[in-house]
């Protein structure tokens, strides 16, 4: 439903607010440091800049065939509930607005379009891909932008759309194009990023590094969280061109659309093309630890195979020498009623069984090859 003027939504209307993960949620955060910019344009010209959202609103209605522009990074809940009076937002919206961490979408609740987009920027010196979370609500004669992360930087689109005032006199919708542009835009760099990214990983593979496979696996969180990014661009870039005709868009901005449409269309091709890539690369990746698990492998096995073999001619040897050992120990008990003891023989026979049975021990581990 819809929220009338001199309303505003039930605190227990947002049954989502526990998902967010920021202590306290909204209702602690300065509500004067939340309003970036607040503008009201006639003809795509900047007329007034309120100090206040009580100014904005007041100063929209006292200016016909004004729009208003409000930039927001992350209110106060009661700023929102503020706005959604002013403007008659629809509570879902207003819901996800305040809870965030939603997914990239286009809503329409009557006259108001509430859009949600993923914006992604990467850092360099991290080498990983840092995403944002933009809400836009449009409506006939008013723009608010809530951002929830540092990127998008829509004071640089907001500068480009008030030096073409042409293009900023459209109204709203040149603005929420002028934005997607600038979402899109900023996707450019991470897909570089993420290919230097592929290609350094793909040298490491070779090289044996065995911190890839942890890195194989973070990189393709990023590119799945990326994918999550631009894969709704799609059908919200359908959606809004199927309404060109009904709402009467000019042909600039259906031209603007198209090609953001296009920009849109290559980055997810390119991100579905890197998941397909480190999959593969993951295969190789095991592939080669296999490989080398099994060279270790037969490393050791030969290596047990070398020491078997010295541990039989050990034990063959110690076998040959045991045999004279224990013949020696029993004629040198030097009982009186031993036989052979008082022998003449005895001697040269007990040095030619030690011969022999040292001889029979050495031909039988020789035929085994323990020898």
């Amino acid at each position: 439903m819809r929220i009338r003027r001199g309303e505003r939504p039930s605190k227990d209307a947002a049954p989502e607010r526990s998902m967010d993960p920021r202590p306290g949620g909204f209702e602690h955060e300065e509500t004067h440091d939340s309003v970036v910019d607040a503008a009201v344009y006639v003809d795509g010209v900047r007329s007034a800049s309120p100090a206040s959202l009580a100014d904005t609103y007041q100063c929209l209605r006292e200016t016909p065939g004004g729009m208003a522009w409000i930039g927001l990074y992350r209110p106060a809940e009661e700023q929102l509930l503020s706005l959604a009076e002013e403007f008659g937002l629809h509570e879902l919206a207003v819901e996800d607005a305040i809870v965030a961490h939603q997914r990239p979408k286009l809503e329409r609740y009557g006259e108001t379009l509430f859009v949600v987009l993923r914006a992604a920027r990467y850092l360099d010196d991290l080498e990983e891909v840092d995403f944002g979370e933009l809400h836009i609500f449009i409506g006939k004669d008013f723009v608010l932008t809530v951002r929830h992360s540092e990127s998008p930087d829509l004071a640089v689109v907001r500068k480009r759309l008030e030096e073409t005032p042409e293009l900023l006199s459209s109204g709203p919708e040149a603005v929420l194009y002028a934005i997607l542009d600038a979402v899109v835009d900023e996707y450019a760099p991470v897909v570089a990023g993420l290919q230097n990214d592929i290609d350094e990983i793909e040298t490491e593979v070779f090289r044996g590094d065995p911190r890839v496979s942890r890195r194989i696996y973070e990189l393709s969180r990023e590119v799945i969280e990326f994918q999550r990014a631009t894969r709704p661009l799609s059908p919200i870039l359908g959606a809004l061109s199927a309404g060109f005709d009904k709402y009467g868009v000019d042909d600039e901005l259906r031209r603007h659309l198209r090609d953001v449409a296009d920009h849109a269309t290559t980055v997810m091709e390119r991100v579905d093309g890197f998941r397909q890539n480190l999959q593969d690369i993951l295969t190789v990746n095991a592939t080669l630890v296999g490989q080398a698990q099994n060279e270790e492998m037969k490393h050791l096995a030969e290596s047990s195979n070398a020491q078997n073999e010295e541990v039989k001619k050990i034990s063959a040897w110690a076998a040959i020498l045991f045999a004279p050992t224990l013949i020696g120990t029993i004629y040198g008990m030097n009982f009186d009623h031993m036989p052979e003891a008082h022998w003449a023989f005895g001697y040269p026979f007990a040095l030619l069984l030690m011969g022999v049975t040292c001889g029979i021990l050495y031909f039988v581990f020789k035929r085994r090859d323990w020898l």
